[in-house]
Order: structure tokens, then sequence, then C-alpha cells
């Protein structure tokens, strides 16, 4: 039979097993790139890393239990750093806009629960997974229902011969909702097109394919590009 022990170990384990998959199953099912294994695994491996310093004693047999003066937060403060380098790998730039930030609180919050866990702090552990889940899924449907403005990146190319003045983009822009926050040209493709860059900004997130559409009607328009903001 087992000792008491390892009964514990077991259990911190595959409950930090079992939260760590539950916030990653919601970034999987969102399609992010960090999700459930990645989750389950920073849990598992934070709470392991707390166990050594937990049971210290059962390793350190060649040391008297009593010159054993070692600080548990030091193990922490370390992995914490640690999942300070696997939450920058989730963070990308796409063109203007920046994606993963998110993704990478969850991975750090993740993290702080398996240290929870792996010291065997049940009660924390479980209010931090509630909390967590919270904010990724209730706090999104919340989110969507604010009035918030709605930012994006918009590009749009016409041939050099044919650009469309700023003051009727502008109004285009406008007729569809938007306003422009800045606004800035350049030539592109060897100097045969012109190019408009600009963050435009609405408070209705329905407005964008209005926009889309009347662009893709307009002759004029050989391209455009509508990157919405966050993440």
């Amino acid at each position: 039979m087992p000792a008491p022990e390892e009964i514990t170990i077991l259990v911190r384990i595959l409950a930090a097993l079992a939260i760590g998959a539950m916030i990653g199953f919601e970034r999987t099912f969102h399609g992010r790139p960090a999700g459930f294994r990645t989750h389950a695994l920073v849990c598992v491996a934070s709470a392991l890393l707390m166990l050594v310093t937990v049971y210290q004693d059962r390793w350190m047999t060649h040391v008297p239990a009593e010159a054993i003066r070692t600080d548990p937060t030091r193990m922490a403060q370390g992995i914490m750093t640690g999942i300070g380098f696997l939450g920058a790998g989730v963070i990308f730039k796409e063109g203007l806009t920046v994606r993963g930030l998110t993704t990478a609180a969850s991975i750090w919050t993740t993290s702080a629960i398996g240290i929870l866990v792996g010291i065997g702090f049940y009660f924390a552990a479980a209010l931090g997974a509630m909390a967590a889940l919270a904010v990724l899924a209730v706090f999104r449907w919340i989110e969507n229902r604010l009035p918030a403005e709605y930012y994006a990146h918009l590009i749009v190319t016409f041939p050099r011969r044919k650009v469309m003045t700023e003051d009727k983009l502008r109004r285009l822009v406008g007729d569809r909702g938007f306003s422009i926050a800045n606004l800035s040209s350049r030539l592109t493709n060897a100097g045969k097109d012109f190019e408009y860059r600009m963050m435009i900004k609405s408070r209705e997130r329905l407005a964008t394919e209005a926009l889309s559409r009347q662009l893709r009607q307009s002759p004029a328009v050989i391209g455009f590009r509508i990157s919405p903001t966050g993440d």
C-alpha cells in the first residue's frame, strides 16, 4: 500500500494536471497556439518543482534534517522567471497587431496555480482556477457586450495613376461608421501603387463588414487589409 506522503504527492500532481488541462482547453477551443497540453504541462511542472522543496527532506538524506535551511519561495521565484520566457514565446506581432498577450497571461496564472497545488494550498488553487476560467470564458462574453471603441488597422492600395484623394477616402470610411485616428501614405510595388495606412475606430464592430463590402465594390481599389487590434 502506498505511503501517505506518496498518496499526497499523487493527488497534488493529478490536481495540477486537471486544473492546467481545464484552463488549456479554453485556449485550445479558441484556437490559441499554447493550449490544452501546454497549460497542463506548465501546471504539472510547477507542482513538481514545488514538491521538490516541500519534500526536500526525502531527497537530502545525506544532510541532517535540522541542518536544512532552504527558502521555498526561491523555487517559486525561479519558476515564475522561467515561465516568463515561455509566455514571451506565444506573443507575436502580425503586421501592426500584437497577439497572444492573454495566452501568455494564462500560462503565467497556470504556473502560479501549479505552485499552490504543489505546496498543498488547494483552496487558493481552486479559487485561482475558477478566477482564471471566469476571466478567459465569462469575461469574453462580457467584453463583447461592453460599450467600447473598436480599433483596426486599415491598408488600402490604389494604382498610382488612379489614387483616391485623402478627403474622399476619409468620407468613405466615415460613411461606414469609422473615424480615422491617424493616416499615412507611401508608394509600393516599385512606385507603381499608392498605399494608405491608417488606424480606424468605431463603436460598432459590425461596421467592419460594411467597410469591407464598400472597398470590394470600388473599382479603384486594387487591394486592402483590415486588421483588428487586440488579442
